[in-house]
């Protein structure tokens, strides 16, 4: 039983969590390629919102009812939350891609470092993560934290030697790939592309924080997601209609560019904001915001094995740091995970406990655990 628990609470996340990145690679691989032949943002936006809420409708429904623990009734007040969720998720893309567009990916790679970092500050000042300044835990939680963000800026901006020359003759500049080959445009506006990254990237912890808030008191992924992808269209549909008046952009031709929007509708709109639901549900917003600095080490690896990029130095070092950072905030987490466990069971045994013997063992094993 405690074997299928550390599966399901540790290494399951993780996993599930490696394998989002993975496919984010993919999609931003599948994306560049569909842009270079036409495909508007504005019309991969909305397209892939709407297919993402046309496969979860059906899916969500079935959950809905076929659930055995009761959900609290639908009310304005949670889609209320359900747009404000879909709200901050549309900004958080739309801003994501306009800075990119006035400065270059390599930036929107670094200050993606913002999320992790803003993450943290907010789950504290939310009471959603413990700090206590003195106890080991919230110290490495906190140095892993900053670690894994150095090992990020490591991976992007500093290049080093060539390890393995794979000699491509292709390149993608994505916000996942192209960290070190990407050339900055000499008409790049990098004063209002930063600005754009960072409104992005704080947001995007916002989103985190609210989606682990909305999650607990509605405890139903698929449907959660479902919402917030029908949103998400709702919205981006009359503002990306405005920004994008050209109406034959709209017609999807069927080659990479559907494919780019399929891809997206199911594997990154569907299958990624689930798996990230579920993970803000079994292990918080920090825990999942870590993985953005560990995903730029997993995009330049893949880079590497799927698109015959070169393996650089820094790479490799910045990569190694992230590693270390994540596995110290999980070592912590894990550790504060465990004490709950025991206070909750000690706690329980003490209201139970009639005998004063009884008591007794209970504070003398609370006491060992302290000076452990």
């Amino acid at each position: 039983m405690a074997r299928s628990g550390y599966c399901y609470r540790d290494v399951l996340p993780f996993m599930a969590m490696i394998m989002v990145e993975c496919t984010n690679v993919g999609l931003s691989t599948i994306y560049k390629a569909a842009v270079s032949r036409g495909l508007s943002f504005h019309v991969f936006m909305v397209y892939s919102y709407a297919i993402s809420s046309l496969v979860l409708f059906p899916l969500s429904f079935i959950f809905h009812s076929h659930r055995k623990t009761t959900l609290p009734p639908f009310s304005v007040g949670l889609l209320s939350r359900f747009f404000v969720l879909g709200l901050l998720g549309f900004l958080t893309q739309y801003l994501g891609y306009k800075g990119i567009d006035y400065s270059n990916p390599t930036l929107g790679s670094a200050m993606s470092n913002l999320t992790p970092a803003t993450t943290f500050v907010l789950a504290i000042l939310f009471g959603m993560e413990k700090l206590a300044l003195r106890s080991l835990s919230s110290q490495v939680k906190i140095v892993g934290t900053i670690v894994s963000i150095t090992g990020a800026f490591v991976v992007v901006l500093y290049a080093g030697p060539v390890l393995i020359a794979m000699h491509s003759t292709q390149k993608f500049a994505t916000v996942a790939i192209s960290l070190h080959e990407s050339e900055t445009s000499a008409e790049s506006n990098w004063i209002i592309g930063g600005t754009l990254l960072a409104a992005s990237y704080i947001i995007a912890a916002i989103w985190y924080i609210y989606q682990a808030k909305v999650i607990k008191d509605y405890p139903a992924e698929l449907v959660v997601v479902f919402f917030y992808n029908l949103f998400c269209c709702i919205i981006s549909a009359p503002v990306c209609l405005i920004t994008e008046p050209n109406l034959s952009a709209w017609k999807v031709k069927p080659n990479v560019e559907l494919i780019s929007i399929l891809y997206a509708g199911i594997m990154g709109s569907g299958f990624g904001i689930l798996v990230h639901t579920w993970g803000l549900h079994v292990k918080g917003p920090v825990y999942v915001a870590l993985f953005k600095p560990l995903s730029i080490a997993i995009a330049a690896f893949m880079g590497v094995i799927f698109l015959g990029d070169n393996l650089y130095l820094g790479s490799v070092i910045g990569s190694l740091i992230i590693s270390i950072g994540f596995y110290l905030v999980t070592w912590a987490k894990m550790k504060e995970e465990t004490n709950e466990i025991v206070e909750e069971h000690d706690a329980y045994l003490l209201s139970n406990a009639d005998v004063p013997l009884l008591k007794h063992r209970v504070v003398s094993t609370k006491q060992e655990n302290a000076h452990a």
